[in-house]
């Protein structure tokens, strides 16, 4: 009988201290997500076709398919794209701006108005503000400014499509300290556009004024506060979670890391130099090679100094090479093709005519939408 009552009272023990909901579990991570390098990879490489091309028609033809791919793969998370498009349009806003007041170089011949024209000392010679504004002058703005703003929603496409914490785990152990320097940075803006809108929308709700100089100053400051209590914040996280500890590595080691870094480094810069020159064509190719192959070995023995655990890491896939292909394409394409017609990809303005679409340009650029097709939105685990 005693038996039984200690079986019966331990068994309502159990009972009484067993959940009656359903059990926590951690947060699976998304289905179907590719590796967040091969959307860096993607998007640099849409950056890097941008950055070879100033012909408006085919730097459109890039803000469209970054915009389709962002629009078809981003998850609900990824809202920084429409922040970086706006920051586009501000600095081609701004480039047509000091194109307008200080003139350009470019010499044009129909003059869309004149400005008054402040005169300057002789030793401000080839610098004026104000005088005659031409179109060809406008329009050379315009291409330029649009090529960066391209350039800039490319990056906002990866930081959209990618969230930066996750690419930081696939990063070697040598470059975890730098990669954090860099994710933190990455996730400042949309940080900050998040306390813009919600100082705002409290203020609109007081009845006070949100717009304007006041408005702007009266908003910048609880902003600049809440950035600052997060960075404090942040401060004491990564200090209480033991960040910078490093492991006991022989002096040896170190030195050879070191070596191996700083040498691949010096080796890489002269072999690039090397091939960009006509006389380095023979030795460029094997000293680039040679330096990679260094600083790969520096980051691999380096990486003994910071011993991580990656929990649940990401693959990259069939579909990771995919995309990554895709963007690698478009960049050696465009490339290859400001290379062998440059008139085709940077248009003139003078004389002032229409830009023409190249055709084989264009067909490189639409590779980009490969991963619209391969890489879907991932789903939340059911």
């Amino acid at each position: 009988m005693a038996e039984r009552a200690a079986g019966r009272g331990a068994e309502g023990h159990r009972s009484a201290s067993a959940p009656s909901g359903p059990v926590a579990r951690f947060p699976a991570p998304l289905q179907g997500a590719v590796h967040p390098g091969a959307w860096w990879a993607w998007a640099l490489g849409m950056g890097t076709a941008a950055t070879r091309t100033t012909n408006p028609l085919l730097l459109g033809l890039l803000l469209a398919v970054s915009a389709y791919v962002v629009a078809t793969c981003r998850t609900v998370a990824g809202s920084a794209y429409p922040a970086f498009v706006r920051l586009g349009l501000t600095v081609l806003l701004i480039r047509l701006v000091f194109a307008t007041l200080l003139g350009s170089a470019i010499p044009g011949t129909h003059v869309l108005l004149t400005l008054p024209e402040v005169p300057l000392p002789h030793w401000a010679q080839g610098i004026r503000i104000g005088g005659e504004v031409t179109a060809e002058g406008l329009l050379f703005a315009f291409y330029d400014g649009l090529r960066l703003a391209a350039l800039l929603v490319c990056v906002g496409a990866a930081n959209s499509l990618a969230a930066p914490s996750r690419l930081l785990k696939s990063l070697p152990g040598a470059l975890y300290e730098a990669g954090v320097a860099v994710v933190v940075a990455l996730t400042f803006a949309p940080h900050l556009i998040a306390d813009v809108r919600r100082v705002r929308a409290a203020r609109r709700l007081r009845g006070r004024p949100d717009r304007g100089l006041r408005g702007l100053a009266q908003v910048g400051l609880p902003v600049l506060e809440g950035a600052l209590e997060r960075s404090v914040a942040l401060a004491a996280a990564m200090d209480a979670r033991g960040y910078g500890r490093t492991a006991d590595v022989p002096a040896p080691v170190r030195r050879t890391t070191a070596a191996l870094t700083l040498g691949g480094l010096l080796g890489v810069c002269a072999g690039t130099y090397g091939l960009l020159t006509a006389a380095g064509g023979t030795y460029g190719l094997p000293l680039l090679l040679a330096g990679v192959a260094a600083a790969l070995a520096g980051l691999r023995l380096g990486g003994r100094r910071s011993p991580r655990t990656r929990y649940r890491p990401d693959r990259f896939g069939v579909r990771a090479w995919l995309v990554t292909g895709s963007g690698v394409a478009v960049a050696a394409l465009v490339s290859w093709a400001a290379a062998s017609d440059p008139s085709a990809l940077s248009p003139g303005v003078v004389p002032l005519v229409a830009p023409a679409l190249p055709l084989w340009p264009a067909a490189a650029v639409l590779l980009g939408l490969i991963p619209a097709f391969v890489a879907p939105a991932p789903k939340e685990p059911s």
